[in-house]
C-alpha cells in the first residue's frame, strides 16, 4: 500500500514572527504554476520499533490533476502507473501486472498535493510544525472516514520537498528523501500509460470512464 501511496507531505504549533516564512508558503511557492514535475527518491520503511524493513530508489513523474509514474529501479524492479482510469501496478520478477479502478481515494496520494493545492484543505488538516532537519515541516491528517494511512509529514527546503515520512495504520513509518526535481518537464503521455507485456499474469480487469480524470 506504501507503494500505491507511492504508488502519492505541530502537535505544538509554533506562531511565526511577521513575515516568517512558513512551510505553506514554500509549498504553495513550489506549487505554483506547477503541471508536472519528476524527479528521484529514496526510501525506507521501518517497523513500529524502527527497525528497517526495507530500502529501495527510483524515479517518479506526476501531471495534474490525478496521473503518476512511480518506478522503483533498486533492488527489485516494480513499476506503478495510475493513468486516471486504472492503477496498474508492475512486477518485473513476478511476471504479473495487477490492475484495479483508479478510485478517487487512491488517487490521493499526499504527494499530489504538489500539483494540486485544492485537495490540501480539502482532503487533508493541515498543520505547521517547527522547523527541523533546516526544513520546515507540514503534517498532513486525512479527514476521510476509512482513511488508508495515519498521517503524513511533508519536509520542505527552499528549493521544495525534500522529506515525506507517512505512518500506516498499524504504526509503520515510510521516508522518502527526494532530488533532482524538475518542474514542468516535457511529460510524453507514453508516460502515464501501460499496456502488460506479452506472456505475463492479469490480475484484475481495467476499467473506462473511472472516477479519475487526466487533464486533456
Amino acid at each position: 500500500m506504501h507503494r500505491i501511496v507511492l504508488a502519492a507531505f505541530v502537535f505544538l504549533a509554533m506562531v511565526p514572527s511577521a513575515g516568517a516564512e512558513t512551510a505553506r508558503d514554500r509549498l504553495e511557492a513550489f506549487s505554483n504554476g506547477l503541471a508536472g514535475l519528476s524527479g528521484k527518491f529514496e526510501q525506507r520503511t521501518l517497523t513500529p520499533d524502527g527497525d528497517l524493513q526495507e530500502e529501495s530508489k527510483g524515479t517518479l513523474s506526476l501531471r495534474a490533476p490525478r496521473q503518476f509514474r512511480w518506478q522503483y529501479q533498486e533492488p527489485f524492479a516494480q513499476l506503478i502507473v495510475a493513468d486516471g482510469n486504472n492503477i496498474w501496478i508492475y512486477d518485473e520478477d513476478l511476471e504479473q501486472v495487477t490492475v484495479r479502478s483508479q478510485s478517487q481515494e487512491e488517487a490521493q496520494s499526499p504527494l499530489t498535493v504538489l500539483i494540486d493545492l485544492s485537495q490540501l484543505d480539502r482532503d487533508f488538516k493541515v498543520q505547521s510544525l517547527p522547523e527541523s532537519e533546516g526544513l520546515l515541516w507540514l503534517e498532513l491528517k486525512p479527514v476521510a472516514k476509512e482513511p488508508s494511512f495515519k498521517t503524513v509529514r511533508i519536509g520542505l527546503g527552499s528549493t521544495g520537498p525534500q522529506r515525506m515520512t507517512l505512518v500506516d495504520l498499524i504504526e509503520n513509518r515510510t521516508e522518502w528523501a527526494f532530488s533532482d526535481w524538475q518542474r514542468n518537464p516535457r511529460l510524453a503521455d507514453s508516460e502515464f500509460q501501460f499496456t502488460p507485456p506479452k506472456g505475463v499474469d492479469v490480475v484484475g480487469e481495467p476499467v473506462q470512464g473511472a472516477e479519475v480524470k487526466p487533464l486533456r
